[in-house]
């Protein structure tokens, strides 16, 4: 499994009703479905990427994320994930904000463009990182911002949501110490 869909799967409750942004292949979904017997539903864009999640049995819808989710009721999700795509999204605001409306709480995971390996290639080759988490040349990358532990967190506090949990990952584990520089990946759930 991958470190942070364990992460993920730990958080969520048995039993959770689970709405997942920008779902993918619906891996996520799996997991969660199987291991704590969520109530999973996913919205995915790509169309091949949504077949993939409803021929997996999975409930997806194909729709964007950035336009759609009004027809959706308050609170009617316990969790909504925003996993690693947040960098990808240009209505990032809108999105965080309606996925605070729709759940009761929201993880959002996304690769940190501060991380050490990507201050070095920036600063010594003077080209755009490329590394685990930021596996794509500049030319065909899907990312369209370039996100940091600091930034999301001055975020949440200028726009008052409260980051419940917080979790930093590098290459071997667990980060704790100066995660803006050492974490690769950042996991935080937040709450009204």
């Amino acid at each position: 499994m991958k470190p942070d869909h364990q992460i993920i799967t730990d958080i969520i409750h048995e039993g959770a009703h689970v709405l997942d942004l920008g779902c993918g292949n619906g891996e996520l979904l799996s997991l969660l479905r199987r291991h704590k017997k969520a109530l999973v539903q996913g919205i995915e864009l790509d169309e091949e990427q949504m077949h993939t999640c409803v021929e997996n049995g999975l409930t997806v819808l194909q729709g964007d994320i950035e336009s759609g989710l009004a027809d959706y009721p308050d609170q009617s999700f316990d969790y909504v994930i925003l996993n690693q795509i947040m960098q990808e999204i240009k209505k990032a605001d809108y999105v965080i904000q309606e996925s605070l409306r729709l759940g009761h709480k929201v993880i959002v995971g996304f690769p940190n463009f501060a991380h050490l390996s990507a201050r070095w290639t920036l600063f010594f080759s003077g080209k755009t990182p490329i590394n685990e988490a930021l596996p794509y040349y500049w030319f065909e990358t899907p990312n369209i911002r370039f996100l940091t532990i600091s930034d999301f967190i001055d975020y949440c506090k200028k726009k008052n949501i409260h980051i419940e949990q917080r979790y930093y990952l590098g290459k071997k584990g667990r980060i704790s110490f100066l995660p803006n520089l050492f974490a690769q990946n950042a996991i935080f759930v937040l709450t009204k």
